[in-house]
């Protein structure tokens, strides 16, 4: 593997090490490429308070750090700046205005709430549902993010943790799936979801996504530094997504434009 694109930092509250860390031990284990996409400052109204991304007020320091450490590393490592965005309808036009200041290079789609983050009625994706409802909206927000053309890839694309009728789950995946290989964007297996054992990757949506024919990419999900020296539990994602006859993106530029 020699480029992961799917890292965090410290200023999401739930990570650790330096931003640097991560690029030494990037090196040391043979990357070429290291993308951050920490947990986009988000534009909410009110008094609306995130927990879990960088704050307004870190976020020209964290691409002010992750400029620096292209130029730093240069020759040396790819390095590319890039956010993990929701799509929320209600504030999604003015989000991805408001990041464009920052001179990204990618997006990354991590559909972790469904409806708008900051309302009553949201809902968390991984929290297990048997709502239609809550399935529909995921899907209808994964399908218009993917639509507009501004995302890389989807991460984790099976956070959403349905619990209801499998079959209709699954119908429901597929229609999906199918709709992102004709927009030709990369679906994620994730490699934190992996190692922790969580409900995703999900085994029946990612036999639905072979037979579909959807382009993969592995995605480290990486929220400490070691995470890139993980060689062992790597092997064992890359043996399991080769059981289901898919072969990942090997090469960054079918991603990324350089």
């Amino acid at each position: 593997m020699t480029f992961n694109l799917h890292t965090h930092t410290y200023r999401c509250h739930h990570a650790r090490g330096t931003d640097e860390e991560y690029v030494l031990r990037a090196i040391e284990n043979g990357y070429k490429t290291i993308g951050f996409s920490d947990h986009a400052p988000y534009i909410f109204p009110g008094d609306y308070y995130s927990t879990f991304r960088i704050e307004r007020s870190s976020a020209q320091e964290y691409a002010d750090s992750v400029r620096a450490l292209q130029e730093k590393y240069k020759g040396t490592i790819d390095i590319r700046l890039g956010f993990e965005v929701e799509w929320y309808p209600a504030l999604i036009q003015e989000e991805l205005a408001y990041l464009k200041s920052f001179g990204y290079d990618y997006l990354l789609l991590g559909q972790h709430h469904v409806d708008n983050e900051y309302e009553p009625w949201e809902s968390y994706s991984g929290s297990p549902t048997a709502s239609l409802t809550v399935l529909d909206k995921y899907i209808d927000q994964v399908l218009a993010a993917a639509d507009s053309g501004e995302f890389a890839y989807i991460a984790h694309p099976d956070l959403i943790h349905f619990t209801g009728n499998r079959d209709i789950y699954l119908q429901k995946m597929e229609a999906m799936l199918q709709t992102l290989k004709t927009l030709d964007i990369p679906i994620e297996f994730n490699f934190l979801g992996f190692t922790d054992k969580r409900h995703y990757p999900a085994d029946d949506f990612w036999q639905l996504a072979a037979g579909v024919g959807n382009r993969v990419v592995i995605g480290l999900d990486a929220h400490r530094p070691a995470v890139y020296a993980d060689t062992k539990h790597l092997s064992e994602m890359k043996a399991k997504i080769a059981s289901f006859g898919i072969t990942p993106i090997q090469n960054v530029n079918e991603i990324l434009q350089k």
